[in-house]
């Protein structure tokens, strides 16, 4: 897991996964872009996350299910 980019704390909301130095969970922004809202409305609502941040969970998000697709074909 990128710990630049994700933090589980016991302390924060129960150990949910946020984006860092945060109270921001990561589910959060898979859940607006699963509604049709787009990162800018994100953003724009939950300003202690940057765009980078966005951006590279949705990047890192990709590279993992691209991985494990890989994996499940590969047998």
């Amino acid at each position: 897991m990128n710990n630049n980019l994700i933090e589980i704390s016991p302390e924060i909301l129960s150990g949910i996964p946020v984006f860092k130095n945060t109270r921001v969970p990561i589910k959060t922004l898979i859940d607006y872009l699963s509604a049709g809202e787009t990162i800018a409305d994100f953003l724009d609502d939950f300003p202690t996350v940057t765009q980078e941040q966005a951006v590279s969970l949705l990047k890192l998000a990709q590279e993992t299910l691209l991985k494990q697709t890989y994996e499940n074909i590969a047998g």
